[in-house]
């Protein structure tokens, strides 16, 4: 298939990261257990699960953390051997929560989150210029929640979301000689998240939540062409070479089942089993204004790409040892499965199936609590064929990160 001008795969890219789409990012001590949910020892455990909140041991819990991402992209085509290399800088993906009990049955909390966002920025001038040159994607989680304990074992809570997010991309067009970018700083979406917590005694923690799909809603995105204005008219541009255009962005649901037992007073083990909706993305619409860049005969201003994506699993196993009394060991490793297969491989959206080897380490002091954590992706590479883009060869990811973060409980 012959392709188009602009790539609807534009919508896809609010939901990349560092070789994958849905980023394990919220909670530096999570993390160096495989991100595994079921802790709650502060309010950490809020974007896992709210009902989380009604097992932390404090009245007032409040954690904030960051981490720095390094993601390599390597691409080479088999047949001529010419290979290109993404230039990606290090991302900082960011989280904080505050939980506060109200009464013994009764907490509320709040948790800000960045779990979808990355820069991927390829040379210029390479194979795939016309589907991304550089591609800056940001998006903010904002969830109030509430969780009631219904009896000294179970509690169950929920959450509202509000979610923000933008994109800036830039690609080429070798038919205009020039390029263009589409830009959107203001797609929004909506969505909850509910929870089940359960501790039968003091040695086992169960957690169970569903998250919710997320429609992101960009409105009014700006597309701009980068070229000679005598195309402008004949794509219906305006005299800026601008057009707006709406779409709905569909952020996947998951479900999360988690549990942790503790095998001795110092050391615990954690596994979970994570199912995400992929499947919602069978295709991609872009709507322009104005604009004739669609590929529908009967709609020209309206483009369809088919996305061909699958619902994925991931597995988590995590542990900790209590070395003291006051600082913790902690490893953990899981399996992370890409949402589409090799023949719909797209460098915007770089995905593979990866074996993740995470660790850390934690130190409480009073009240206060440092954890550190960092991970290694260890990723099989792709060789691919893409026939709607006209595009193949072979796809390797070198990506790790690093983890800081602090918590303060009180009373």
């Amino acid at each position: 298939m012959k392709k188009f001008l602009i790539p609807a795969t534009l919508i896809c890219g609010l939901l990349a990261q560092a070789g994958g789409f849905r980023v394990s990012l919220q909670g530096v001590k999570q993390l160096a257990m495989a991100h595994t949910s079921a802790h709650a020892e502060d309010a950490s455990v809020t974007f896992f699960n709210p009902a989380g909140m009604s097992f932390i041991p404090n009245k007032i819990s409040v954690v904030a953390g960051g981490f720095a991402t390094k993601t390599r992209i390597d691409y080479q085509n088999i047949e001529t051997r010419e290979s290109y290399s993404t230039n990606n800088p290090i991302g900082t993906p960011l989280y904080a929560a505050f939980a506060y009990k109200v009464a013994d049955n009764v907490s509320v909390g709040f948790n800000f989150a960045t779990p979808f966002g990355n820069t991927i920025k390829w040379p210029k001038g390479w194979t795939g210029e016309e589907m991304v040159e550089k591609l800056e994607l940001k998006s903010f989680y904002f969830q109030p929640m509430v969780s009631f304990k219904l009896s000294d074992n179970v509690a169950i809570g929920g959450s509202y979301i509000y979610a923000k997010g933008s994109v800036d991309w830039d690609l080429a067009s070798r038919k205009i000689g020039g390029g263009v970018n589409l830009k959107d700083n203001n797609a929004s979406g909506q969505g909850f998240a509910i929870g089940f917590y359960f501790r039968p005694s003091e040695k086992i923690d169960v957690s169970v939540s569903y998250r919710s799909p997320v429609d992101m809603k960009a409105e009014n995105g700006k597309v701009t062409m980068k070229a000679s204005n005598i195309f402008y008219p004949l794509l219906g541009l305006d005299s800026n070479g601008q057009d707006n255009f709406k779409a709905t962005l569909p952020l996947v649901d998951e479900y999360i089942i988690g549990a942790t037992y503790k095998v001795t007073p110092k050391w615990q083990l954690s596994a979970d089993f994570d199912y995400s909706g992929w499947e919602r993305y069978n295709s991609l619409v872009l709507h322009f204004q104005n604009a004739k860049l669609g590929n529908q005969p009967n709609y020209p201003k309206e483009k369809v790409t088919p996305k061909n994506f699958k619902n994925t699993t991931t597995w988590r196993f995590g542990t900790q040892y209590m070395l003291t009394d006051n600082i913790a060991a902690r490893l953990g490793y899981y399996y992370d499965e890409s949402p589409y297969a090799d023949k719909d491989f797209i460098p915007e959206t770089p995905s593979f199936n990866s074996n993740v080897i995470t660790g850390g380490l934690g130190f409480k002091l009073n009240n206060f609590g440092i954890d550190i954590s960092g991970g290694y992706l260890f990723a099989k590479h792709r060789d691919f064929d893409n026939q709607y883009y006209n595009f193949k060869g072979q796809a390797k990811v070198n990506a790790f990160f690093l983890g800081l973060g602090l918590s303060y409980n009180a009373f």
